[in-house]
């Protein structure tokens, strides 16, 4: 087990890796610490063969508050090649929670603010108690979401996410599921019943096909499907019906029963 101080690991029946940023005190603020701890997980996870979802989770009353104030102090009085090196960590813990091979779940109740809304967006997926709320607010400190904002505009569009960034405006649980931020909204009391229910879905299906479906989308884009698209989803289906989990699939299709991936009864 790595000797993380901020970040705790449970590792669940099933290969279900449930990830919880544990600095209750500063709601699940991240800082240098944090953000290379975020890394490092998502990287030992996404390459353990037998972890199949990872839930990325928070400590406390809050899902994260997004950067510590304390690191952004610090920031503003450095250096700009510094602040460029501390910005690109951040990019690269991102993009590491993004390209994972493995389904992941932002579970969410309380505030996730700034780079916390980050974190939900570089997730495939995200429910959120009824009582949760989302901000964007990096404005209202007079810096922008820059880092998060491909993110961002992944899941929310690029018209939603300008109007977040530009009016740092703290939106409901339900405007969230409205515009795609989330895609499911519970009671409070209910919100691990849900991540159950939804990891358990993902659980029934192939983990090779996940890790394919998301190297594939990956490079999907909404707009014109030009023939290199065509090429690009010929191919990769071509590919994947050989492998020995799609002969799998269909043959317990075929003969009524679950395939050899999903848990035994």
């Amino acid at each position: 087990m790595p000797a993380w101080t901020s970040l705790d690991l449970q590792r669940r029946d099933g290969g279900v890796a449930l990830l919880t940023m544990n600095r209750p005190a500063v709601f699940n603020a991240f800082d240098e610490s944090l953000i290379a701890e975020l890394d490092a997980a998502f990287e030992q996870l996404g390459g353990d063969g037998s972890v199949r979802v990872i839930v990325l989770a928070g400590a406390g009353k809050h899902f994260s508050a997004g950067a510590d104030l304390q690191w952004m102090q610090r920031a503003a009085a450095a250096s700009l090649d510094d602040n460029v090196a501390d910005a690109r960590c951040f990019s690269a813990m991102l993009a590491r929670i993004a390209a994972c091979p493995k389904p992941t779940i932002a579970r969410v109740q309380g505030a996730a603010l700034g780079g916390g809304v980050g974190l939900v967006t570089a997730c495939d997926m995200a429910v959120a108690s009824e009582a949760a709320s989302f901000a964007v607010s990096e404005a209202r400190m007079g810096i922008l979401p820059a880092v998060i904002g491909p993110h961002l505009v992944n899941a929310v569009g690029l018209r939603e996410a300008r109007r977040l960034a530009l009016t740092a405006a703290r939106i409901g649980a339900d405007e969230a599921l409205r515009i795609g931020l989330v895609q499911r909204v519970v009671p409070a009391e209910g919100l691990d019943t849900a991540v159950d229910a939804l990891v358990a879905d993902l659980l029934a299906c192939g983990p090779q096909a996940q890790a394919e479906i998301k190297q594939l989308y990956a490079q999907l884009a909404p707009g014109a499907i030009t023939g290199e698209v065509r090429e690009l989803t010929a191919q990769t289906i071509a590919r994947v019906r050989t492998t020995p989990e799609a002969r799998e699939g269909f043959a317990a299709f075929l003969g009524k029963r679950k395939p050899d991936w999903t848990a035994p009864e």
